[in-house]
């Protein structure tokens, strides 16, 4: 079976047929770089979110990139912020095309945001939707923009993967694009020249692109949806790029047996998000914050570090690292302790049954744990944390679902304990937080038992339009005070983005954010070329 899909895949990359004479590798074009996931790019609309946005954000630019350094300009070269920040003035780059001829003007970043404004409740996510007031062209190479009230994180929020990328207006349909766009022309470093549903896309260099041009002339994302197939292509040299960050593409014991080989080139990003487990506030068992505490506790997140990361992330004690802007703040922290756990449990009124499973009122310690079945590290990590559970008495249910599924849940807050990941540079923590307030969040169902929860979210909402930086910090604290005493996270680790890469590219590094992949910045070997 796993030759028949090899072969599938061999067949897939090489594209000029797979006869006999076809030896694996001899038909590839040396211009051709070759990345494998597991997902289709499907719709990269921009303003929607169907497609994956590493592909979106080849394709379609921002106003300003956010990089290591801070918001530095992009089509826009400079800008200037009035004294009550609720206005910014953009001045754009000149010279600027879509890959379509049509200019990149004022006009067309003002058609841009007005499409993205023409379905604000779907971009509601993004505080900055609400903030948006206004727009005006001020000349062809000049776009102002007005808030309702100063926000702070304004700039950053303008230059992330979606939704405030621009197309070319020629793209829209009757002015708009939430119902879809005729075409795909950005101003970006690539150009979506195929795409085979489900199989594979080919994004070709911009050769108009007005900045430095990618060396690669082409990128091909093929669609490899197993994982031993997609590893054992990228061992024969059929594929020459594994690029994640969750666990969907590469999990922690492949990684480190392609390490320890050496056959192949790994690198790991500096840590970029947080993983964590959800526990549920307003569920039946639950609710009690001495049972989410007593699991905080029993939870060994050091052995899953070690055993199924590999080492290769660091265990989190609280829910952001102190390097997140914002989160250098003291938090209560709950380390490994079962003998602790069991105490509380006691104390709680969870009694050891004759099966060793605690009851109370007649009913059992039994738990939901939900998780994403195309994710087999999501898989083993829930399966870690039920044998630390099972040790203190309670009984951990670990269920995988379909993608869409485990998403649906998320919504409905039908589950006691849930996977979850923060977004990472440069959402967390603002943009992380305020999506503490939508009920579509996992976040949201698992805080909405909390007394405070209004206070929570209103906060949050107050923090996003402070001016003053020391009331920003004292609101953060209060948050993630209020947030780590109620136990509705179970942090486990500070994750990375890992790149598996063979002999043939180099320069292979990483984005600020964890959903974009710098092709652009990639190039061959000697030996590759």
């Amino acid at each position: 079976m796993k030759r028949t899909l090899a072969l599938a895949v061999a067949c897939a990359l090489v594209l000029e047929g797979c006869g006999e004479s076809d030896a694996p590798g001899e038909a590839r074009k040396k211009t051709v770089l070759e990345y494998a996931s597991m997902k289709d790019i499907r719709n990269i609309n921009p303003h929607l979110y169907l497609g994956e946005m590493a592909a979106q954000a080849m394709v379609f630019e921002p106003l300003v990139f956010n990089t290591p350094e801070g918001v530095q300009p992009a089509l826009a070269e400079r800008w200037e912020i009035s004294g009550d920040g609720r206005t910014y003035t953009f001045h754009l780059r000149r010279g600027v095309k879509f890959t379509d001829g049509t200019p990149f003007t004022a006009d067309a970043v003002k058609k841009n945001i007005d499409a993205v404004m023409a379905n604000r409740t779907r971009h509601a996510w993004l505080d900055m939707i609400n903030e948006i007031e206004s727009s005006e062209v001020v000349d062809e190479h000049t776009w102002r923009l007005h808030l309702r009230h100063p926000y702070f994180p304004a700039l950053i929020e303008l230059g992330l993967s979606r939704p405030f990328r621009f197309i070319s207006p020629a793209c829209m349909k009757d002015g708009g694009t939430k119902d879809g766009v005729t075409c795909l022309a950005g101003t970006g470093p690539w150009v979506l020249s195929e795409h085979k549903d489900q199989q594979y896309a080919l994004f070709s260099r911009n050769e108009g692109y007005w900045g430095d041009k990618p060396i690669v002339p082409t990128v091909r994302w093929n669609v490899v949806p197993d994982t031993q197939t997609m590893l054992m292509a990228l061992e024969k040299g059929e594929i020459d790029l594994v690029f994640g960050a969750d666990g969907d593409q590469l999990t922690g014991d492949a990684f480190k047996k392609l390490t320890d080989e050496k056959r192949l080139n790994t690198a790991v990003s500096e840590p970029i998000a947080s993983r964590a487990i959800l526990v549920n506030s307003k569920r039946p068992i639950t609710k009690d914050v001495r049972v989410r505490e007593a699991l905080a506790y029993a939870f060994n997140r050091q052995a899953v570090v070690d055993g199924i990361l590999n080492g290769t992330e660091a265990a989190a004690m609280t829910l952001f690292a102190k390097s997140v802007p914002y989160c250098d703040v003291p938090l209560k922290e709950r380390g490994h302790d079962p003998k602790k756990a069991v105490e509380i449990l006691d104390a709680a009124g969870w009694k050891a049954g004759a099966d060793g499973i605690r009851t109370k009122d007649g009913a059992r310690l039994v738990l939901d744990f939900y998780f994403n079945s195309n994710n087999a590290q999501e898989k083993t990590i829930a399966e870690a944390m039920q044998g630390d559970l099972l040790k203190i008495g309670v009984e951990l249910r670990v269920i995988g679902e379909e993608k869409q599924a485990f998403l649906d849940r998320q919504r409905t807050g039908e589950f006691d304990l849930q996977y979850s990941l923060s977004w990472g540079a440069p959402y967390d923590p603002q943009s992380y937080l305020s999506s503490w307030r939508i009920p579509a969040h996992g976040d949201y169902q698992s805080q909405i038992g909390l007394a405070d929860k209004a206070h929570i979210d209103a906060t949050i909402t107050a923090l996003m339009t402070e001016a003053d930086e020391k009331k920003r910090a004292a609101m953060v604290r209060d948050v993630l005070t209020r947030i780590t005493d109620a136990a509705v996270y179970i942090p486990v680790s500070y994750s990375r983005t890992k790149a598996v890469y063979s002999n043939r590219i180099k320069d292979v590094s990483f984005a600020v954010t964890q959903y974009e992949i710098p092709f652009e910045k990639m190039s061959f070997t000697e030996a590759g070329k």
